[in-house]
């Protein structure tokens, strides 16, 4: 028995072959080299083992029955492209082979060839991973472009309108705290602007130039948070086919925003407190724990001392609190946001130019508005596409400040696109030129709103 040459390679592969002889062959070769060998005698299966297991390389049989190997293949480029695939071809399969190089195969092997396989194996696993960073290095560059385009969309968009002196105030605190290090919790019911607050607390830091990293603490299942926060190892659950790099590691040296902190559970939140105390994180899976410099600033509209959130991890998060007023507590700002909100609108949606007169302003003003300034902004959008004529009134606001409110403005709205929709004959470009907006607008709002699409019969 051959002694197999010392190795310090960590190498998986995948052998797919309908024929038992073949994977056996080489299944023996593989593990010559000191390789981890896993088959599969069909596509259909080959792809069930990616999905539970991480593998480097697949050797994929091209004539198989069911789905042949250049489907198999196709599957494999779209949902693991950083898997290395070598093609296993018969004699006379030479020109299908070529084929499925040209298709994202990194080589091919003749059956029955007495080469060096494990040299061809290792250069197709290289190969791929030069593709694939490649390809990262690509997607990073289109990534960095599409930041900086939204950097500057987002400018007018990421600030804190008002004159009242609560406005001041916090205009104020956020001055102070900017240019400190220091961990901010900002407080403050729904929509009252607490992540503005905190993206111009980083626009005005010294971090500025960094990442700003955003986590919804409540939008995220409690089996994902810890993965999402602190990143996966490969292999770490099912599914996990690379590393993946949590928001910890992406905000290195800029800020990670903690929205809705107070929805996180205990173990969650005894683990974002060891890693404030220790700057440190470890991958899920990983056993080594990764530096990281990132300034932390969070958000809720809960009281967490009343709510059994950890009180040294709110210690911690609370070095300097930001309370955001609700709407009611400053009236006069209403005229001024609906200005601004009108102004944005028309510009993003490229909408015509309307205008609120004083009357309609007023009666803006003598309202309460329990879901605060975002819910201000969706009226006024609201009734930019839904009022006549180029000034929007008092009576219009009125129509819409009525009983009606809630699920039942929404089912308004979603009336008027579904009406319109069915007047211009399905055509949603008509439709939406009589609401006053664009195209794409119109299917966001029938994409929020899908019911009304189907009253249309589209």
């Amino acid at each position: 028995m051959p002694v197999r040459p010392p190795t310090s390679e960590d190498i998986s592969v995948l052998v797919v072959d309908d024929e038992p002889i073949i994977r056996r062959s080489l299944r023996r070769r593989l593990r010559y080299e000191g390789w981890a060998v896993a088959e599969a005698p069909s596509g259909p299966q080959a792809l069930q083992v990616l999905e539970r297991q991480p593998v480097d390389l697949v050797i994929l049989d091209i004539k198989m029955p069911g789905m042949d190997g250049m489907e198999v293949l196709q599957r494999i480029r779209q949902q693991n492209p950083g898997i290395a695939v070598v093609m296993h071809t018969g004699h006379g399969d030479i020109e299908t082979a070529v084929r499925a190089v040209q298709a994202g195969a990194a080589h091919f092997l003749e059956k029955g060839g007495r080469g060096d396989i494990a040299a061809v194996l290792r250069m197709a696993i290289e190969k791929t991973a030069t593709l694939e960073r490649k390809r990262l290095a690509e997607e990073n560059r289109q990534l960095a472009e599409e930041v900086a385009a939204h950097r500057e969309r987002a400018g007018a968009r990421w600030k804190l309108v008002g004159s009242s002196p609560a406005m001041d105030r916090v205009r104020s605190r956020i001055a102070r705290v900017a240019a400190s290090d220091v961990r901010v919790l900002i407080t403050g019911e729904s929509g009252t602007g607490k992540e503005v607050a905190a993206r111009l607390i980083h626009a005005a830091s010294p971090r500025s130039e960094r990442p700003f990293v955003e986590v919804n603490c409540a939008a995220i299942p409690e089996e994902l948070i810890e993965s999402e926060l602190f990143g996966a190892e490969r292999g770490s659950y099912t599914g996990a086919h690379r590393q993946r790099i949590g928001k910890f590691e992406q905000a290195n040296g800029g800020a990670l925003f903690l929205d809705e902190v107070g929805d996180m559970s205990p173990r969650t939140q005894a683990k974002v407190l060891r890693a404030l105390e220790e700057s440190r994180i470890t991958r899920v899976g990983g056993q080594k724990s990764v530096e990281v410099d990132v300034r932390v600033l969070s958000a809720t509209n809960q009281d967490l001392r009343a709510s059994g959130f950890r009180s040294d991890l709110l210690h911690r998060l609370e070095v300097i609190p930001v309370v955001m007023p609700p709407l009611r507590d400053r009236l006069s700002d209403i005229p001024e946001l609906v200005r601004h909100f009108v102004a944005d609108l028309e510009s993003r949606h490229r909408q015509q130019p309307r205008r609120f007169t004083d009357d309609a302003l007023a009666a803006l003003a003598a309202h309460r508005f329990p879901g605060n300034v975002r819910e201000l902004r969706n009226l006024v959008e609201r009734l930019l596409i839904l009022s006549p004529g180029d000034e929007i009134g008092a009576a219009d606001v009125a129509e819409h400040l009525s009983p009606a409110t809630g699920a039942g403005r929404e089912r308004s709205l979603g009336g008027v696109l579904a009406s319109r929709l069915a007047a211009c004959g399905g055509d949603r470009s008509a439709a939406a030129a009589s609401l006053r907006t664009t195209r794409g607008r119109f299917e966001e709002l029938l994409a929020e709103f899908p019911a009304s699409a189907a009253r249309a019969g589209r």
